[in-house]
């Protein structure tokens, strides 16, 4: 079977966006933002519609950087196709907010990019998911107590069958068996249906995707050896050194199948397998050191962007200042000791933990999220809506004019219909993400989705801000025309 052009590598859930993290604030024209409403308080209120981006990458930017500027309260308001996916919203945003005595940024970062972009993590990343499983089902079954615990998050708009399904999937993130999500060997049969015939030259596949294609549209700085790592086995970041054989639960999803003429639903992982979760964060930073060249190739790689990007803005949450990374002469040898030298002092404090076990004195039961406080988000609220539920927002009138800043991602855009324009407030800003890191797609294809966009946003009552051929873009920007 031959893939190219067959779309089939993108897989049917997106995990991880195909394009670089936005600060919505940034991004927004001048022309949206100076039409905000006034709260009681006099305070401007951003209000931010999110359909399909999939991942927490807009979001965690948006939030973590809002130090930056003119106080404003900020509403997010989050569709997606895929209940799993806001799974993943909850545990991203949680990490984000735990507090710096409770998880140091390293380990936080690390954590974040297991997570985010790795079939197989760690045995200290799977029991974090675990806790957080156990965390969110009392959270999803007592709004009351999450509200209490996290009132940045609205969950009730969820429909109660949603909420039910949520607690399901859940459920399944804390079971502790390994077995009931191979996902290794189901990466490597996605592999071979994907390739076909390639599968037995697979490696010169990987280097043709990455030589060709991302590096060729700007995507320079993922390293051979991670790409090709990712592409084999699912694994994006390996941050430290350790053994990487848990299945990360959390990117599981179901998929009806056809069997025996009849579709049955299977749990799987119906994800990226082509592009790789670098784009989100990876390919750019404003740490121009990061940026070096040596004989015209990147001396740090797209995990090493990753990191300091994450790192840096989980900094910025809690400090409201931008990160100042250490000293340029530490070196990688010295990082690593320090990484080293934290992992020895967590397993001495397990060690300690069991001699006390078995000295027969009872260890304190370590309830993650229930026994502190998260890092408060001052004036931002999360408001996560019914799946799918875009086409029918206008109906509601207290959505009615109310979305300063709209975003599509590129899988969404079927729901860009004139209806749209009902939900814009004046001047209201559409950004659309762009298909530049697809790779099943041809240039020619990119140039004429990026047109089918524009022609889609104008039936909606938008004009493009700029120009945007989608070779060499990230997103299309428009602003709603002002009705005449």
């Amino acid at each position: 079977m031959s893939a190219n052009g067959s779309g089939e590598g993108f897989g049917a859930v997106t995990w991880w966006g195909f394009t670089p993290a936005l600060d919505f604030q940034m991004k927004g024209l001048s022309a949206s933002m100076e039409h905000l409403r006034l709260t009681e308080k006099e305070v401007s209120e951003l209000n931010i519609l999110m359909v399909g981006a999939g991942d927490s990458r807009h979001l965690l930017k948006t939030i973590c950087q809002a130090h930056r500027w003119k106080h404003r309260r900020i509403n997010f308001y989050v569709i997606e196709n895929n209940l799993e996916l806001i799974g993943r919203h909850l545990l991203f945003l949680t990490l984000a907010v735990e507090p710096p005595d409770h998880m140091g940024l390293q380990e936080k970062s690390e954590v974040f990019l297991e997570l985010f972009g790795n079939s197989l993590i760690r045995s200290q990343t799977a029991t974090y998911l675990q806790d957080k499983a156990n965390l969110f089902i009392h959270y999803i079954t007592d709004l009351d107590a999450q509200q209490k615990k996290l009132p940045a998050i609205d969950l009730s708009a969820l429909k109660f069958k949603e909420r039910d399904q949520l607690e399901a999937i859940f459920k399944f993130w804390r079971n502790p068996d390994p077995k009931v999500f191979l996902i290794d060997k189901m990466w490597d049969i996605r592999n071979g249906h994907y390739l076909g015939s390639r599968y037995d030259s697979r490696k010169g596949c990987y280097d043709w995707d990455l030589n060709m294609k991302l590096h060729d549209r700007g995507a320079a700085l993922i390293n051979k050896n991670e790409y090709n790592r990712w592409r084999e086995k699912g694994v994006a970041f390996e941050i430290r050194e350790g053994v990487y054989d848990i299945p990360n639960k959390s990117l599981a999803s179901g998929m009806l199948m056809k069997h025996k003429g009849e579709k049955v639903p299977a749990r799987g992982y119906w994800g990226d397998i082509v592009t790789g979760p670098y784009i989100a964060f990876g390919i750019e930073t404003e740490e121009q050191s990061l940026m070096k060249t040596a004989n015209g190739v990147y001396t740090k790689t797209a995990q090493d962007i990753s990191h300091h990007n994450i790192l840096a803005l989980f900094h910025e949450l809690v400090a409201k200042e931008r990160y100042v990374p250490p000293s340029s002469v530490t070196s990688p040898l010295e990082l690593q000791t320090q990484a080293n030298l934290s992992e020895i002092t967590e397993e001495k404090e397990n060690t300690l933990s069991d001699e006390e076990s078995s000295s027969g004195k009872e260890a304190a039961p370590k309830i993650v999220g229930q026994e502190k406080d998260f890092i408060p988000l001052k004036d931002i609220e999360i408001h996560f809506l019914p799946l799918n539920c875009i086409s029918e927002l206008h109906h509601k009138s207290k959505y009615v004019n109310l979305f300063n800043i709209i975003y599509f991602s590129c899988s969404m855009v079927h729901n860009i219909k004139p209806e749209l324009k009902l939900l814009a407030a004046p001047k209201a800003t559409l950004i659309v993400e762009l298909t530049k890191f697809l790779l099943d797609i041809r240039k020619e294809q990119i140039a004429g989705f990026a047109n089918r966009v524009t022609e889609m946003a104008s039936e909606a009552g938008f004009i493009p801000f700029g120009q945007s051929d989608g070779e060499h873009d990230f997103f299309a920007r428009f602003q709603l025309e002002e009705e005449q």
